[in-house]
C-alpha cells in the first residue's frame, strides 16, 4: 500500500540552508552488517507513491530498452596507521593527483608539517608535502614502489565512521564492501547502491530487455564530510576523478533515443553522467576531475532513475536525493523507511527513486 506524496521541488539553491536537510535518525536504524544475500535488502520505490519492496524486485521495474549506468571502481585498502617520531597517525587517502601524490585526510593533521615523514611498515613510508584544511594532507610515497601493492599489504579497507570496527576492517568487509562487478583501483569509499548486485540479480536484468553501462569515478573520503557551513551555496565540495569513453557514451545516446530510460545505480555515476551532459541531454565522453554539487532547484540533464541508499542527514547526498525527488517527498521517503525499519548508509537497505523535474 503506497502513501501519496507532495511532489514539490521549487526551491533555489540561494534559498537553502543546511538545516533544510536535518532529520534525526534513531541508531538502530544505521546498518552495522549488509543484507544476505545482497538482494534481499529492501527497496523503498519513491515515485508519486511510497512502495515497499526488495532489491530482488528490481528487475520487475525496468522496462525492456532502459539502460541501467554502473560505476566499476574498486575500493583500495585506503586507511594507513603509522607513527611520525614516535607519534600515532592515521591517514585515509581520497584523491591521486597527477603528479603521483595523494590528498589524504590525517589525524591528527594539526602536528603534522610539510616535510614530516609517517613510517608506516617495513620501509613504506610517506612525505608530507603539503597541508590543507579541515585535516587534509599532501602526500607523496617516495619509497612505495608500486603503491597499490603497498596499500594491499599494510592498509585497510576504510569503512565510513558510521561501521563500528574497534579492530578494524574484518575479512569480510574485505568483500562486503566492494561491487561484485568491481574493476578499476582507485575508489576510497564504495558506490554503495551497487553492494545489492549479485551475479543472478544483473542477469534478471538483462533477461527483460534492459542493458547495462560502466563508467567509473573514484569515491573519495570526501563524500563522508559534513556540511559544515549554514548556507548550502558557501559548501565546497571535493573534487572526484571519473571516465566515461565514447562507446559508453554512445550507448546511452542510443538508449534514451530509442525510448529507453538511464537508471543510475548510486549517485556517483548520476554525478558524472549530469556533469558530462549537456542542456539537451546527451551524454559526452569524459576524463577529468567532477566537483558538480547538486541540490533543490538543479534541472537534471541525463537521468530518469536513481537507485540509491539511504543518507546521512545534513549531507550533500542528502541534498542531491531531494534535488531529484523532490525535498517535501524525500523527507516523508525517509520518514516513512525510519518508522518501517529500513536499515541506512552504506550496509544498509535501498531506493529506487522517480525523477521530479522543478517547476
Amino acid at each position: 500500500m503506497g502513501e501519496i506524496l507532495n511532489a514539490t521541488n521549487t526551491i533555489t539553491r540561494t534559498d537553502l540552508q543546511t538545516g533544510d536537510f536535518d532529520f534525526d535518525l534513531p541508531p538502530e536504524n544505521i546498518a552495522t552488517e549488509p543484507a544476505r544475500p545482497r538482494e534481499s535488502a529492501k527497496l523503498l520505490e519513491v515515485g508519486d507513491t511510497l512502495l515497499d519492496r526488495t532489491v530482488a524486485d528490481l528487475p520487475s521495474l525496468l522496462r525492456a530498452g532502459d539502460i541501467v549506468v554502473i560505476n566499476d571502481t574498486r575500493v583500495i585498502p585506503a586507511r594507513l596507521r603509522g607513527t611520525r617520531r614516535g607519534a600515532k597517525v592515521q591517514v585515509t587517502l581520497h584523491k591521486a593527483e597527477p603528479d603521483g601524490t595523494w590528498k589524504v585526510f590525517a589525524r591528527p593533521a594539526r602536528k603534522l608539517s610539510p616535510g614530516d615523514v609517517i613510517d608506516f611498515a617495513d620501509g613504506f613510508t610517506g612525505r608530507v608535502e603539503a597541508k590543507g584544511e579541515a585535516g587534509e594532507v599532501t602526500l607523496s610515497f617516495p619509497d612505495a614502489g608500486d603503491l597499490f601493492a603497498a596499500l594491499e599489504r599494510h592498509g585497510e579497507m576504510p569503512l565510513p565512521p558510521y561501521i563500528s570496527r574497534p579492530g578494524g576492517a574484518t575479512a569480510a568487509d574485505e568483500t562486503d564492501y566492494q561491487t561484485v562487478y568491481a574493476a578499476r583501483k582507485g575508489a576510497v569509499a564504495a558506490p554503495t547502491a551497487g553492494l545489492h548486485f549479485t551475479d543472478s540479480l544483473m542477469d534478471a536484468v538483462r533477461a527483460v530487455g534492459a542493458q547495462f553501462a560502466t563508467v567509473t569515478l573514484h569515491v573519495g573520503a570526501g563524500t563522508f564530510l559534513p556540511v559544515k557551513v549554514d548556507r548550502i551555496a558557501d559548501h565546497r565540495m571535493h573534487s572526484e576523478w571519473g571516465e566515461i569513453d565514447a562507446a559508453t557514451a554512445a550507448a546511452i545516446n542510443d538508449a534514451r533515443a530509442a525510448g529507453g530510460r538511464i537508471v543510475s545505480v548510486g549517485t556517483t555515476p548520476l554525478r558524472l553522467l549530469e556533469t558530462a551532459a549537456t542542456g539537451d541531454g546527451i551524454v559526452h565522453p569524459f576524463r577529468g576531475d567532477t566537483d558538480i554539487f547538486i541540490t533543490p532547484g538543479y534541472r537534471f540533464k541525463a537521468v530518469d532513475l536513481l537507485m540509491t541508499n539511504f543518507h546521512l542527514p545534513r549531507s550533500t547526498l542528502f541534498m542531491l536525493v531531494s534535488a531529484f525527488a523532490g525535498l517535501d517527498r524525500m523527507k516523508s521517503a525517509y520518514d516513512h523507511a525510519i518508522r518501517t525499519g529500513y536499515r541506512f548508509y552504506s550496509y544498509g537497505d535501498s531506493s529506487l527513486l522517480h525523477r521530479v523535474d522543478p517547476s
